[in-house]
C-alpha cells in the first residue's frame, strides 16, 4: 500500500493533483483544505496518502498533514462515509474543527456538509466521539481552537497520556490534579505526576 509520495507536483486542481515520482504520474484525490496548501506546480510537494483499493479501481487520498489523513480514516470507519464523502467534510471544515463538531454532538455543523444528511452526522457523532482524542494533531489543535485553558506544556502532557490509551477528559483531570503539587510543573514532572493518578 502507498502510504506517502514525494515527488515534483505536475498538476494541481482543488480536487486532485498528479504527482510525479520516478517518471511515474500518481493521480491522487484531495480535499480542498489541502489544495490551498499546495506548492507551484514544478516543485517538489509531500504528501501523506491513504490507498483505496475497490473491485474496480486503486485510488489514492492525499493529504497535506498527518492529522487530516487520520481522521479520514476515522471517518471512513462509519457507516455510510465513503472516501469521497471523507474528503468532502474535511474540504468544509479544518480536521481540528471537523473532530470539534464531532466531540461535541454539533449535528447543526456537520450537515452543513455537502452531502451529509442528519442520521449520517448523527452517526458520526455516535461512532466517532470517543475516538478521536488519540489521533495524532488532532486532540491539542482541537484544545486550542477551543482556547484550552491548558498551558503548551499541559497540552503536551494530556496528548503524551493519550498516546498511552487514556481519554482525554481523564487525561485533563490528571493534569489539573498534577499541576496544583507544589513541585516544578516541567513536562518530565507534570507527566510522572498526571501517569500516577490514571494507573
Amino acid at each position: 500500500m502507498i502510504a506517502h509520495l514525494r515527488g515534483t507536483l505536475l498538476e494541481k486542481h482543488p480536487n486532485l493533483v498528479i504527482v510525479d515520482t520516478g517518471g511515474v504520474g500518481y493521480e491522487v484525490t484531495i480535499p480542498v483544505s489541502t489544495y490551498s496548501s499546495l506548492p507551484a506546480t514544478g516543485t517538489e510537494v509531500q504528501l501523506h496518502i491513504h490507498t483505496h483499493v475497490r473491485e474496480d479501481a486503486f485510488l489514492l487520498f492525499g493529504f497535506v498533514s498527518a492529522a487530516d489523513k487520520a481522521l479520514f480514516e476515522k471517518l471512513i470507519t462509519v457507516s455510510g462515509i465513503g472516501p469521497k464523502l471523507a474528503v468532502t467534510a474535511l474540504g468544509g471544515l479544518t480536521a481540528p474543527d471537523l473532530a470539534q463538531a464531532i466531540r461535541e454532538g454539533s449535528v447543526e455543523q456537520l450537515v452543513r456538509i455537502p452531502g451529509v444528511g442528519k442520521k449520517t452526522a448523527e452517526r458520526m457523532v455516535l461512532e466517532l466521539r470517543d475516538k478521536l482524542d488519540l489521533l495524532p494533531g488532532i486532540a491539542r489543535a482541537a484544545a486550542v481552537s477551543a482556547k484550552s485553558a491548558f498551558n503548551t506544556t499541559e497540552e503536551d502532557v494530556i496528548s503524551a497520556l493519550g498516546n498511552f490509551g487514556v481519554a482525554r477528559a481523564a487525561a485533563e483531570a490528571a493534569v489539573t490534579k498534577a499541576k496544583s503539587a507544589t513541585e516544578g510543573n516541567d513536562f518530565d514532572g507534570l507527566f510522572r505526576r498526571a501517569l500516577k493518578l490514571v494507573r
